[in-house]
Parts: structure tokens; sequence; C-alpha cells
């Protein structure tokens, strides 16, 4: 059980850290710099990490029964069409709100999709692990709330306009929920896959990576229309041809390989996690990630100048989401006594 917890939050630590190239980018617009990103992180690291980590991977997938392998694939690309509409939410409420409410939908409902597909376990384990998720829910709100007043002091009292204000939420709830297809994807396929790969003679830990191979190629295609288009209509294709194209392509695969790693150690921790581990592994990964970039905001002195109620109520989020992993962790455990 502790090293599916500790698998867990090494994944989220990757994925809250996987961002963190992106700032040294030059001469590339957004579009460019995320554009680049998910094409090498989608189509490119996930066919490279199987040719040469998956033995008899076509015998893998030819295993995978059809209903299974459409329901990863739909999901999948729901997934990144959910990915897609919280950038969208940012542009109408900021990133602090967006974050908050995008993250706090896929915790509470990404959290609730194994125990819909596997059963509910005895009820002092899923009592306890649902309290872990509803502190860390309060915790992630708080943050949203220290973004809010900071972003408010910030633009000096400059408010967001309540259309786009109820837009935004709307945008960044449904974006949550539509995400939540990448647990979903990943506890629909991880025992067939899992039971399939070993089969064809891979160590255990290498289903992971097929699993997340088929999340990221599905995904993928929803994302790279979403791109394509973008970047087609605001005529910045031509960013790529300068100089800097090569630097910005080593950034980009530095992110995806944090990204994709980060995905396939979460789903091998929740296998190791046991019939829990959907629910926990996906909580605490989610979690932790948000918790390092906040961390890294206030190493960064994003902070130092924020009202004092932002930073009490950010401190609080933080010790909020610190004490619901830990909770959730007991109540995984209670589960392996």
């Amino acid at each position: 059980m502790i090293e599916g917890v500790l698998w867990s939050i090494f994944a989220g630590l990757m994925l809250g850290l996987y961002a963190l190239p992106e700032k040294f980018t030059k001469e590339f617009e957004f579009e460019n710099t995320w554009g680049l990103f998910f094409a090498i992180n989608t189509f490119i690291i996930p066919n490279i990490a199987v040719y040469f980590l998956v033995d008899n991977f076509g015998d893998i997938l030819a295993a995978v029964p059809t209903n299974v392998m459409i329901g990863m694939a739909v999901a999948s690309f729901l997934w990144g069409i959910g990915v897609m509409m919280w950038g969208k939410a940012i542009n109408y409420i900021g990133l602090s709100l967006g974050f908050s409410l995008f993250i706090g939908t896929i915790i509470l409902i990404g959290s609730l999709i194994p125990f819909m597909i596997d059963g509910i376990p005895e009820f002092q384990v899923f009592a306890t692990i649902m309290l872990g998720i509803l502190i860390v829910l309060f915790g992630v709100m708080s943050n949203g709330r220290a973004g809010l007043l900071k972003q408010k002091e910030d633009d000096k009292g400059e408010e967001v306009k309540s259309d786009n204000m109820i837009t935004g939420i709307s945008i960044a709830v449904v974006g949550g929920l539509l995400a939540t297809g990448f647990n979903y994807a990943n506890s629909v396929g991880a025992g067939v896959i899992h039971e399939a790969s070993v089969a064809a003679g891979n160590p255990e830990w290498v289903s992971a990576i097929i699993v997340m191979y088929i999340i990221y190629v599905f995904g993928g295609i929803s994302i790279a229309s979403y791109f394509s288009y973008q970047l087609t209509k605001k005529k910045l294709w031509g960013n790529f041809v300068t100089p800097q194209f090569p630097r910005n392509t080593v950034l980009a695969t530095v992110m995806g390989i944090f990204n994709f790693s980060a995905s396939a150690l979460f789903g091998f921790a929740a296998f190791t996690l046991g019939s829990t581990g959907g629910t926990v592994g996906y909580a605490i990964f989610n979690t932790v990630s948000v918790g390092v970039a906040i961390v890294g905001g206030i190493i960064t002195k994003e902070w130092i100048t924020a009202p004092k109620k932002a930073k009490t109520s950010l401190y609080l989020g933080l010790a909020c989401m610190i004490v619901g992993i830990t909770v959730i962790a007991f109540g995984n455990s209670l589960g392996t006594v």
C-alpha cells in the first residue's frame, strides 16, 4: 500500500513540474508551444515508449476486447476535449478559479468512477476515502478563493463580467467532467491489458505504458484538431520557422517525457494500490500536482504582493490538501487490513 501511495505522490510531483520548461521557450506564441508539446506528448513519446519497452505490443492490443477498446477510445477522446475546454475557461474567469473548478471536478467525479465500475468497497473504507476527497476539495476551493483575492488586487478592483463568469464556470465544470474520461479509460482497461501484457512476457509495470498509449493517442486526436484550428485561425504556423525551433522542441520534449511518465506512474500506482487504487491513486495524483504548482508559485514569489487574506486562504488550502491525502491513504489501508 505504501509503495502505491509513494508512486502516486511521485507521479503527482512530475505532473506538477512538467510545464516548467514552457517558461523558457522563445519566439513562440501559446498555441505554438502547447501545440508542439501535445504533438510530441500524445503521438511521438507513446510510440517510442511502446517500441522500446513493450514486447509483442500488437498481440496485446489484439487481446483487448472490442468493447473495452471502444470504451477507452471514446473516453480518451473526451478527455482531450476536456483539457482544451479548461484552457478556454481560463480566458473567461482566470487561472485560479478555472484551475480550482476544473481540478475540483476531476478529483470529485474522477475519483468516483472506479467505484461505479468495480463496485463500492466496505463502508469504513468508502466513508474514509470520501472524507479525504471532501477535505481535498475544500482545499482546492480555498486555493481558488486565494487566487481570486490575489487577482482582484492585481486588477485593482476590476470585475469579470457576470455573463463571462457564468460561461467560464460552465466551461470549466463541463471540461472537468469530460477530462475524467482519463480515469474511466484507465479503470476499464487496466485489468485486461495487464493480463494480456504479462501473458506476452512483459513485467507488470509495462501494462501502465500500454494503457497510457491508448489514452494519449486517442486523446491526442481531439487535441490535435483543436490546435490545428487555432494555429490556422491565428496564422501562427509560420512561427515554427525560427532559429529557436530546435531549442523549443527540446523543451517541449522534456515536458512530454515528464507528462507521459507521470501518467504511466499513476497507472502503475493505481494497480499497486489494489481494489481502490483507481480512486486513491487518482485523488493523490491530482492533489499533489496542484500542490506542487502552488508551492512553485510561492517559491517564485508570485504571492509576495498578495493580500493577507489571500495568503491565509492559500495556506489553509495547502494544509487541507495534505490532510486530505493522508486520510485517503489511511482509507485505502483499511481495505488491506
